[in-house]
């Protein structure tokens, strides 16, 4: 029996590669003989370089950088087995996981810019950028700013990086940007749909997250607005309304300004493992993520996988931390739905012990399956 395992990481708690070899154990306690493949998956957010340098055979380049606050961080971005494209995750350098203290107005995506111009300093001209887990809403002007371009206030001034002071630009200057930014090919991974401004864009729907009060909303909003217009003319092109544009606070807008193009991010990921041919001989498929409900039918690592599956008639069981709101709705992808958890049990001791409730939870499901009869495994009843 042939068993593709292909999880999307476990936020703050378990990278896709550890979900995967978690379950995997499970089933091979009951189900010694199966052949079984593990592909840790991501969506263009946290995970995404892991898992393009663990399925190319890649490396990292470490380098120093600013923090979304401006504070100097060690970090690093990917290089593909290619030797030639590279993975930038901008939740390394501009995350809310990196942060301690969220600041919304003052946070930026300079060091983006930063990660950007050292690979194509170093020769690179082929990029993935995963996008998600931002704790910024500058509309991609940091990093703009680190490649070259400009920003000034009615008087003349260096208007300051970060999504407060947006607002406070006046002229926009983009004739100093590198160079060799408009020979490269730049990829946007992500799979967030929104764009820019408006009560579907960037602040209203993402900036609480990052610290945003409700009354600073409409202000923001406004200040993006404002910055994106000048863009736009500036640039000759009408950007903002781009489904994507919206994605990490407005990086997916800056990006699109350099000529990037929007990929889902799951499908970048799954490319690179070639996971489609693997699951066209596949009996079961099983993949999972930190937390499924309904907002995972739009666009998230699961469906996705599931999708793909049932093209070939293999069935997919979902396999996940918790089961949220209006799950059920997820049964047309899979043949079952599951949360890891048992019992009572805390979020800290969940998140603490989510190995061994992964290894635990694949254990019962492959007892259930090879233990079915013969008939049923085929037709991928449980």
């Amino acid at each position: 029996m042939k068993i593709v395992i292909a999880p999307d990481s476990f936020k703050e708690c378990l990278p896709a590669y550890a979900v995967g070899e978690s379950i995997k154990k499970g089933f091979l306690t009951q189900m010694p003989e199966a052949d079984i493949e593990v592909f840790p998956m991501a969506d263009g957010g946290e995970g995404t370089l892991e898992s393009l340098i663990y399925a190319t055979k890649g490396k990292k380049v470490e380098m120093e950088t600013s923090d979304p606050l401006g504070n100097h961080i060690t970090t690093h971005y990917g290089i593909l087995g290619d030797n030639k494209t590279v993975v930038i995750e901008m939740a390394q350098v501009a995350g809310l996981q990196i942060v301690t203290d969220k600041n919304i107005n003052k946070a930026s995506t300079f060091g983006v810019g930063e990660l950007i111009k050292d690979a194509i300093d170093k020769g690179h001209r082929k990029f993935i950028i995963g996008l998600g887990g931002s704790a910024t809403n500058d509309g991609g002007a940091g990093m703009l700013h680190a490649l070259g371009g400009k920003f000034f206030d009615a008087e003349g001034e260096q208007v300051p990086v970060g999504g407060g002071y947006v607002k406070q630009i006046a002229t926009v200057d983009l004739s100093e940007i590198h160079p060799l930014i408009y020979d490269c090919e730049i990829i946007i991974a992500s799979d967030v749909e929104n764009e820019l401004c408006g009560p579907h864009g960037a602040t209203y729907v993402f900036g609480p997250q990052k610290g945003a009060k409700e009354e600073e909303l409409a202000e923001l909003d406004k200040g993006i607005h404002h910055y994106a217009n000048l863009i736009e003319n500036a640039s000759g092109k009408k950007l903002q309304k781009i489904p994507g544009a919206g994605a990490a606070g407005g990086l997916g807008f800056g990006l699109l300004v350099l000529g990037a193009e929007i990929r889902s991010g799951a499908r970048i990921v799954a490319e690179a493992m070639n996971l489609e041919k693997c699951l066209q001989t596949a009996d079961w498929v099983i993949t999972g993520e930190g937390k499924s409900d309904s907002q995972s039918l739009y666009g998230k690592v699961p469906v996705y996988v599931a999708s793909i599956a049932k093209k070939y008639r293999a069935k997919t069981i979902l396999l996940s931390g918790a089961l949220g709101k209006d799950y059920q709705q997820l049964y047309d992808y899979f043949t079952s739905c599951h949360s890891i958890t048992r019992g009572p049990i805390s979020l800290v001791d969940s998140m603490k012990n989510a190995e061994k409730l992964l290894y635990d939870s694949a254990y019962n499901i492959a007892r259930l399956i090879s233990l079915s009869p013969k008939n049923d495994i085929n037709k991928g009843r449980l």
